[in-house]
């Protein structure tokens, strides 16, 4: 019995989950349920798209994304942990951590009362995970896909000394153009402009795009709205447990030397990222777990919007 038969027997949803081989020859997970449709590769737990029913992708992915083993995929929802950024020590180590290119093991599958579909995803740990973190930790997932989408990440110290992590949902989220966007929920709030030598500002009325975009906000829960008159919709991003909240667009010259995002992709999507990063580090003590949660959903735009 091969891996992808396995998987299909032991976690398989007749009509609603399917394991397959994906492009790169990746292990895929298929959920198709009556409210969604939705793709997940194993390695690196990655999201690559979620669609409810009627509607065109809410999750956005670039047609160029260089997809295989050990590739790091350009869109979805890439699990950035146990760092956010370069590492603070090692500049060898991969940016933004490793759990977004390392294997997934599926522990759990379940067809909802409600109609969602529920997976659960735990990090895989080997030599190489163990040399760039050496705590004893758990790094689970659980997605819930539907109507709505939901994901919880639990970072869990089963050891017995503390540790800190940064931690990052980097959600691509797809827009009619990127220029005509606005994301409300963070006019107030501090940020650290990484476009502008990491000078800290503070956000005046709603964030809208012209320009490169690298922006954590920190000491911030608020909730996002994306407002999008080109496709007539509004995403809300909620989050739990996330202090951090990063706003990134590269823009057309450096999405040009990226290589990864396709023509004019950049003006086809935004990232806005459920966090915990910069001054909003989680200290995890021993025997305890932290809950990143994030919950996406759309609706129409409002008139008075569009």
């Amino acid at each position: 019995m091969t891996e992808i038969d396995t998987l299909n027997h032991r976690y398989g949803i007749s009509g609603q989950v399917v394991f397959k081989e994906g492009p790169g020859g990746l292990v895929i997970v298929e959920v198709n349920n009556a409210d969604a449709n939705a793709t997940i590769t194993l390695q690196g737990g990655h999201l690559m798209s979620w669609a409810p029913r009627g509607s065109q992708p809410v999750i956005w992915l670039s047609k160029a994304a260089k997809i295989g083993p050990g590739k790091s995929i350009r869109g979805g929802v890439p699990v950035c942990w146990p760092w956010f950024g370069p590492h603070p020590e090692e500049s060898s180590f991969p940016a933004h951590g490793f759990a977004r290119t390392a294997l997934w093991d599926v522990i759990a599958s379940e067809a909802t009362i409600g109609g969602d579909t529920l997976l659960v995803l735990r990090l895989v740990q080997n030599d190489v995970t163990r040399s760039r973190w050496p705590y004893s930790s758990q790094l689970t997932m659980h997605m819930t896909l539907g109507k709505k989408l939901g994901i919880d990440l639990v970072t869990r110290n089963t050891g017995d000394i503390p540790f800190t992590i940064g931690e990052a949902l980097h959600t691509y989220f797809d827009v009619g153009d990127a220029r005509e966007i606005s994301i409300h929920g963070l006019s107030g709030c501090e940020y650290i402009d990484k476009v502008d030598g990491g000078i800290r500002k503070r956000q005046t009325g709603p964030v809208t795009f012209s320009a490169e975009t690298d922006r954590i906000y920190i000491n911030t829960a608020a909730d996002c709205l994306i407002d999008d008159p080109i496709l007539g919709r509004r995403i809300h991003v909620s989050k739990q447990g996330g202090r951090s909240t990063v706003v990134w667009n590269p823009w057309n010259e450096k999405a040009a030397k990226m290589g990864d995002l396709g023509d004019e992709g950049y003006l086809r999507m935004v990232c806005v990222e459920s966090a915990n990063a910069a001054d909003n580090l989680a200290a995890i003590a021993p025997g305890d777990e932290h809950r990143l949660q994030v919950s996406y959903r759309i609706e129409p735009l409002p008139a008075l919007h569009r």
